[in-house]
């Protein structure tokens, strides 16, 4: 598979794995969240707008999403294929993305869908920490500083808007009302693939490899 889509609610572990796929099938990582963020720092218009909506948990509406990954799409590393990581995140977006490919004579190769129990989730996003400095990602009990608090290199660690509980609850429920309606797309085009992303890393990781080497039967709509 060279054209990927990586589905799921936050928490899901999805944009770790992406990153890692994306290494080593030597894909670009379009990851819309880190796209959106650059634009939120840089201080862009696009920045300005979607910041007030990130700040609260919600979705950044379509029409300033879809725009910038048709852009991203036409960028030469994309042309042999690429790994999506947080977009879309609708069916707007899903048939938007589909309008983008067939102007450009291809299509999906597979959408992988990272499921993983709420409480799961809860507790994964609010352990969740970043450095003010190098942007360095932990989390207070799967992947911990060396000092509690203190980037190791040597940042302070802060929690992410998005990721206070308040956020997190939010997040969630606007995944379950706006988002999970992908997986019913997706499946009755017989193009989704279930990750149980419930386990370790490595473990989901495996799971990845097999479904992207076609070792995995599609799942049934």
């Amino acid at each position: 598979m060279r054209r990927v889509v990586f589905l799921g609610p936050p928490g899901a572990g999805k944009g770790t794995q992406a990153a890692r796929c994306a290494r080593e099938q030597n894909l670009p990582h379009i990851a819309t969240g880190d796209l959106l963020r650059q634009n939120v720092e840089s201080g862009t218009p696009l920045g300005c707008k979607a910041k007030a909506f990130m700040d609260r948990g919600e979705l950044v509406p379509d029409d300033l999403v879809i725009g910038m990954v048709d852009a991203r799409l036409g960028h030469r590393d994309g042309v042999e294929g690429f790994l999506l990581d947080g977009y879309p995140r609708s069916v707007p977006q899903a048939e938007a993305l589909d309008r983008t490919l067939r102007d450009r004579r291809v299509s999906l190769d597979g959408v992988l869908y990272f499921g993983v129990a709420p409480e799961t989730l809860v507790e994964r996003l609010g352990g969740r920490r970043t450095c003010r400095a190098c942007k360095a990602n932990y989390h207070v009990r799967f992947l911990p500083p060396k000092v509690p608090g203190v980037c190791d290199c040597g940042g302070d660690l802060v929690v992410r808007e998005d990721d206070r509980p308040e956020a997190v609850r939010r997040r969630l429920d606007v995944y379950r009302d706006q988002t999970a309606s992908l997986v019913a797309h997706y499946r009755a085009r017989s193009v989704l693939h279930d990750v149980d992303a419930g386990g370790a890393p490595d473990a989901v990781a495996a799971q990845v490899a097999r479904i992207l080497d076609g070792q995995v039967r599609k799942a049934r709509p």
